[in-house]
């Protein structure tokens, strides 16, 4: 180790003597070691090790060794510089009054009993607010409610949509027209220049209605906060409480009338098997388990359960909305964070169908998102450049990768987005995967599988304790995923996820969740009965068995 030519004023080196035997020779280490030392023992004992290439047999002994002498010596120093202190103190040094001021300020700032009260936000205000009403009588009025302010979007998009579309008939015409008089009268340049036009209509049109509809959503939001904040502060006077609810309760069967016109959202019957399993070693845990095979946006769209169970759905997930039963949904995205493309831009779509009233928009979010995925690439970078000598672990395609573009994100990592608005859903996980998946022979170190234990971790540690998990890794079904191709891949995640599931009583005491596994909607019934009698064998189901079928 070399010395540090820029040493601190008042740093001291001593050396560090410590020999052990190895075979028939007798070695000794001396290392100069700088107090007071700011590293930490367990990496100053790694670098040691790595550095002068010490036998892994004397590794516990060496660190024993180390530990002692910089305890001893720290010890032996902070001692040393009490005595000083105290001896200035005695001679009269020291002034004594700016000593006591500087101890009691230092004090009033780090105990709790001098700290001033956290003033609460307004959105834990509300939070707290909307959690007491929704579950009290008022809970239909908000929903009500939220229902009026959904149907205002809703006709708002609808015109949207229809404006888009006359643009588009429109557009198409006239491109038709320049096509006949390509070669007569028009050349290529022409063509260019009105298709040129026609998109950059196309784009205006769509920033003129993107801006309205957020104008909208921003109004709703600002006077739902406000109106709830005011109900519950009117509901707290016990003489006005009766009055007030005559005044703002609506007709029950409000929902139910609005959607009695529209269409069911579901065309094709839903397959689902559930399963109740035990897992553990010593202390077991109940666990349910389903096989659903729907679209992975079915769980964000209202009216999936028909008309009735459009209103149930909507009330128990604004029950859960403040609550330790939160629901996740696993959608699999590129390594864009933006919500421009794919099933990304399909998401999106759906999440500004109803205004949220106490999250952000997900286009927000997601500017979040990109900053902190941009901070999180600066740091890293500047570590490399600081340690180079530190092993890439054959990393360095995607560091070239993010040095393009850093404010993309590898395979395997993935974002959350939080929502109120969704059907079933409250937490989003956008997890990050390439073209790779799509190959049979993928492992259980792929990123994409440890991407799925690192969200089942966060699953964990914030109440989150309904997954759905897309069991193919893909929304969709493609030419190469062949019937011994799925097997493959639903025999690697199912064993998989119930390794991580085994791995959750480490890390949150074992309690009882639901995992539900997803397959697209086009895969074949005699598929998916086979992927039913696949999961019970491997998590092994144990009499008696819980089984639902919904057809």
């Amino acid at each position: 180790m070399k010395k540090n030519k820029a040493k601190a004023s008042g740093a001291v080196e001593r050396d560090l003597v410590f020999g052990f035997k190895a075979g028939q020779h007798q070695c000794e280490l001396k290392v100069p070691l700088q107090f007071p030392v700011k590293d930490n023992v367990s990496d100053l004992h790694g670098r040691l090790m790595l550095l002068h290439k010490i036998p892994c047999f004397v590794e516990d002994e060496l660190r024993s060794s180390l530990s002692s002498f910089v305890e001893t010596n720290s010890i032996r120093d902070y001692d040393r510089e009490a005595e000083l202190a105290l001896s200035r103190l005695s001679s009269g040094d020291t002034d004594i009054n700016g000593l006591t001021n500087a101890w009691a300020k230092a004090y009033a700032e780090t105990s709790l009993e001098h700290a001033r009260p956290e003033e609460a936000s307004w959105d834990e205000d509300f939070a707290e607010v909307y959690h007491e009403l929704i579950h009290s009588p008022a809970s239909e009025t908000l929903l009500n409610l939220e229902h009026n302010y959904c149907l205002s979007i809703a006709e708002l998009i609808g015109e949207r949509d229809m404006e888009l579309k006359q643009l588009q008939e429109r557009q198409a015409s006239e491109m038709t027209s320049v096509m006949q008089e390509l070669g007569n009268t028009l050349s290529d340049q022409d063509v260019n220049t009105v298709a040129s036009q026609h998109f950059e209509a196309r784009q205006v049109l769509e920033n003129r209605w993107a801006s309205e509809l957020k104008h909208m959503s921003e109004i709703q939001k600002k006077e739902y906060q406000e109106w709830v904040i005011k109900l519950h502060r009117d509901l707290q006077r016990a003489s006005n409480s009766s009055k007030i609810n005559e005044e703002i309760m609506m007709q029950p069967s409000q929902m139910e009338d609005s959607e009695a016109g529209a269409p069911l959202y579901e065309e094709q019957p839903l397959l689902e098997e559930s399963f109740t399993i035990h897992l553990g070693a010593q202390l077991k845990t109940m666990h349910n388990l389903r096989l659903l095979r729907a679209d992975v946006l079915d769980f964000c769209k209202h009216g999936r359960h028909g008309r009735g169970g459009a209103k149930l759905r909507r009330l128990q997930t604004a029950l859960s909305l403040y609550s330790s039963s939160l629901c996740g949904l696993v959608l699999l995205v590129d390594n864009r964070v933006n919500s421009y493309s794919g099933i990304k831009r399909d998401f999106a779509t759906v999440a500004v169908e109803c205004t949220d009233f106490h999250f952000p928009r997900v286009e927000e979010q997601l500017e979040v998102v990109q900053q902190v995925a941009l901070y999180a690439r600066a740091q890293r970078s500047s570590k490399q450049r600081e340690n180079p000598e530190v092993k890439r672990n054959g990393a360095e395609d995607k560091n070239k990768h993010l040095e393009r573009n850093p404010s993309n994100i590898v395979p395997g990592e993935f974002y959350i987005s939080r929502h109120s608005n969704l059907s079933e859903v409250h937490v989003v996980f956008h997890l990050c995967v390439d073209d790779h998946v799509r190959l049979g022979n993928i492992t259980a170190r792929d990123p994409a599988i440890m991407g799925l234990r690192n969200l089942l971790k966060v699953c964990c540690t914030h109440d989150i304790t309904t997954i759905t998990i897309p069991l193919l890794l893909a929304h969709s079904m493609s030419e190469e995923m062949t019937i011994p191709w799925c097997l493959k891949r639903a025999e690697l995640v199912f064993k998989c996820v119930k390794g991580f599931m085994m791995e959750m009583v480490s890390w949150d005491g074992g309690i009882s969740r639901t995992v539900q596994f997803l397959v697209p909607k086009t895969i074949s019934d005699e598929m998916f009965y086979q992927l039913s009698n696949m999961l019970p064998q491997i998590f092994r189901v144990s009499s008696p068995l819980t089984l639902t079928s919904k057809h």
